[in-house]
């Protein structure tokens, strides 16, 4: 016999995820997991997912769990999963930006919000794996979040109802430190390629940016182009795991590789190019203020992971970071536009001096989002026995 569960499939930003209440789920936090891994078909040796909900990419292999909110100001809480796709590994270090743009949108429609108010809902999310506010701004039409609207966003088809994100005090999300290091750069020694110049970043989640030219890339290849070459992406988690390690966040780079694979990231950047995104569209060098390729969960990210372009945006405002030495020079709070394989991204990041150092004080962005199915996922019984 197969158990159903109560579930919401949603899409926020680029990203979809099966969205659960909280008390709808088992109390062990293994069956759990085993109950995520079930519902999206992991693992799957062939990479499909083809025996779950799962889409086969880190960025449709996601989970949120939502309950109402537990501290005084706060209408929901929400934790983050993410779930592997070829492992059977449920990864709850660090939070996604795009799947946070549907939180709002689903606790206003499951009536987690105690105040509907039109034509915008502020709803107030905290995040438990960053322990972090995000302030969503969520149109609202007949009392439920709206749908439709003229707000295009690259990376998704059609356009719809803007949803805006403010992500309160993002620095230190992981490592409680904006710059772990407490340097803008530092040289990472890395097997069989020696040095490797980094900046490691920590907003929103933590990130670790290298410079495309150090690796003989541009920042504009096609995310098939890195994923089909396996001695460059075998590179990139070299560096990422080494990064882990100088960032704190695993004692070895086997732990890092094989424990946490999802945070930190790895992004590549560079100077504003011109190139043609994934969808044949030409984007004019002058159009953006750097570009960017971002690899997550070892492939490369179609669109932008928003919580990594978050984090670029505060780096490209800290001094002597190779994101800001890659980027235009930018006017304090100003946008930082960010060439990436599906378009331009542009994300808002506010940084101050503080005390010889930074604090990363707010970055807001905006996504639409929309719920796709609702009812019930069902699991095979011996899950939950």
């Amino acid at each position: 016999m197969q158990a159903k569960i109560r579930s919401v499939f949603m899409r926020g930003g680029t990203s979809r995820a099966l969205f659960f209440r909280s008390d709808d789920l088992p109390a062990d936090p293994a069956q759990r997991d085993r109950i995520f891994l079930a519902a999206l078909g992991s693992p799957d040796p062939y990479g499909r997912q083809l025996d779950g909900l799962g889409g086969g990419y880190s960025s449709t292999s996601k989970i949120a769990i939502i309950s109402p909110g537990s501290r005084p100001g706060v209408d929901v809480d929400y934790t983050f999963a993410q779930v592997e796709v070829t492992r059977p590994r449920v990864d709850y270090r660090g939070n996604c930006g795009n799947i946070s743009s549907a939180v709002g949108p689903y606790a206003i429609d499951e009536g987690l919000v105690p105040s509907i108010v039109e034509p915008v809902t502020i709803v107030t999310i905290f995040n438990t794996n960053t322990g972090k506010c995000i302030v969503a701004h969520v149109p609202v039409e007949d009392h439920q979040a709206a749908v439709e609207g003229d707000f295009g966003l690259d990376g998704v088809p059609g356009s719809g109802a803007r949803i805006q994100l403010d992500f309160l005090d993002p620095g230190g999300a992981v490592t409680g430190r904006l710059l772990p290091t407490g340097q803008a750069q530092d040289d990472l020694e890395v097997p069989g390629l020696g040095l490797i110049r980094a900046s490691l970043v920590d907003a929103t989640n933590p990130m670790v940016f290298v410079r495309a030219a150090d690796l003989g890339l541009t920042g504009t290849e096609s995310p098939a182009a890195i994923d089909a070459d396996a001695t460059r992406s075998a590179t990139l988690e070299r560096i990422r795991a080494a990064a882990a390690v100088r960032m704190g966040i695993a004692p070895d780079v086997m732990t890092a590789t094989e424990q946490s694979p999802a945070v930190p990231k790895i992004a590549v950047v560079g100077p504003p190019r011109d190139y043609v995104d994934i969808s044949g569209r030409a984007i004019a060098g002058p159009a953006v203020d750097l570009v960017a390729l971002v690899i997550s969960m070892g492939k490369a990210h179609r669109a932008f992971a928003l919580t990594a372009a978050m984090c670029l945006a505060v780096a490209a405002h800290v001094p002597g970071t190779v994101v800001a030495e890659a980027a235009r020079p930018l006017a304090p709070g100003q946008n930082v536009r960010i060439g990436h394989p599906s378009g331009i991204l542009p994300i808002a990041a506010t940084v101050e001096a503080r005390a010889g150092s930074y604090h990363a004080v707010k970055t807001s962005v905006y996504r639409t989002a929309r719920r796709l199915m609702e009812g019930w996922v069902r699991i095979p019984g011996s899950i939950l026995s």
